[in-house]
């Protein structure tokens, strides 16, 4: 089903006052380690949700705060992290996001990562390039890691893969520029989208996390893989490198020998 990317562009940009409604975060739960809830979290899926179905009633609906064992994979869906980064929402550090994708026939074809607090809006449609409010973006012309910067996720709900990750976190701080870690996946693959930084990887993600930002680097110019080199199975969970397409060999040289 076609959808009205502005309509949906209007909606996420009203959940804009949410971010800042302090009473709402600092009523705070913890779902497992390290993973928190909000009732951002929960009002902005709620108010999404339902604004979504009352313009596509027949559209299946993924999002962090549910059970969505029942998704058909292969049909239409809605994928939404609510809050990317809601750590970072907690402790006022203004590095969070609204990630929204929309998957047609099992691929997906609409991007949103809304970045509230500066109104960055990232938007991208299959086959028609990825845009920052209105302009045109595109990923970095860095050609190699050493001329590179980095930002690292370090799926903090997973300790058992900390040995693992911050081995790896060295060799990559020693062949590129620097690293940065900050904590919204989302919006740190968006930014590798407008040439920000040069390359994003996590160990473990959600769909959520990255389905919207993966289409904005795609349409940008650059590649968006596994750990592996392959391409992530829509709506499922996964490794994610995300680059520029120059230097993700490089990269993936260091993922697959750690």
């Amino acid at each position: 089903m076609k959808v009205d990317a502005g309509k949906i562009v209007e909606l996420v940009r009203k959940m804009k006052p949410l971010f800042a409604d302090s009473s709402r975060v600092s009523q705070v739960k913890e779902k497992g380690t390290c993973d928190y809830v909000t009732q951002v979290d929960i009002q902005v899926q709620k108010l999404v949700k339902e604004g979504l179905y009352s313009m596509y009633p027949q559209v299946q609906f993924m999002g962090e705060e549910q059970d969505n064992s029942a998704i058909d994979r292969s049909g239409d869906f809605w994928i939404l992290d609510p809050v990317d980064g809601t750590t970072n929402l907690i402790h006022d550090f203004r590095h969070s996001t609204l990630s929204l994708a929309y998957a047609e026939a099992g691929e997906v074809v609409l991007g949103i990562v809304y970045q509230p607090y500066t109104d960055e809006l990232f938007i991208a449609k299959k086959g028609e390039g990825a845009f920052l409010n209105g302009d045109p973006i595109h990923v970095s012309g860095a050609e190699t890691l050493s001329e590179s910067l980095v930002t690292i996720g370090t799926s903090p709900y997973y300790h058992e893969l900390a040995d693992w990750n911050f081995k790896v976190f060295k060799e990559v701080f020693l062949s590129c520029q620097d690293i940065r870690r900050l904590g919204s996946a989302a919006l740190d693959m968006a930014y590798v989208a407008c040439g920000r930084v040069d390359a994003f990887f996590e160990a473990i993600l959600q769909p959520w996390d990255f389905s919207a930002a993966k289409l904005l680097i795609e349409e940008a110019g650059g590649k968006v893989t596994d750990f592996a080199g392959k391409e992530l199975p829509v709506g499922m969970p996964g490794a994610v490198l995300a680059g520029n397409g120059k230097i993700n060999e490089e990269l993936l040289r260091i993922l697959s020998e750690k």
